[in-house]
């Protein structure tokens, strides 16, 4: 899930459950044109970091503490990713989203476009 400075949604990619979130994080953010991305310590890879910093944007991804060589990072920025965080609890309002009621992938995407939609006019 990609979302902007104002906490709506601007992307949302469904992975399978086994897969880390990292996998599908470039495809996120791709054509997005952005001076940050904000984003937990799951993200902190290096490979991700270098996608980032290609599309010339500012990475503020905190680093993992077994990292050899420490990245600084902007923590007042990083203040601001509480955003996606209360995006989540909003959708989670959707008793259907919070629930996983559908067994089809389309039929849950579908439905987490339509709560993105309600976000978005809310």
């Amino acid at each position: 899930m990609v979302v902007d400075a104002l906490g709506n949604p601007l992307r949302v990619i469904l992975s399978a459950g086994q897969i880390a979130d990292i996998e599908c994080a470039a495809e996120a953010i791709e054509h997005l044109p952005t001076q940050a991305i904000i984003a937990d310590k799951g993200y902190d890879a290096d490979h991700f970091v270098a996608v980032i910093e290609a599309a010339g944007a500012q990475a503020v991804i905190p680093p993992r503490s077994n990292r050899l060589v420490q990245r600084h990072f902007d923590r007042h920025l990083y203040k601001d990713r509480n955003l996606i965080e209360r995006f989540f609890a909003r959708i989670k309002h959707f008793r259907r989203i919070a629930t996983r009621y559908d067994k089809l992938a389309i039929s849950f995407l579908s439905f987490i476009h339509l709560a993105c939609t309600f976000v978005w006019l809310a």
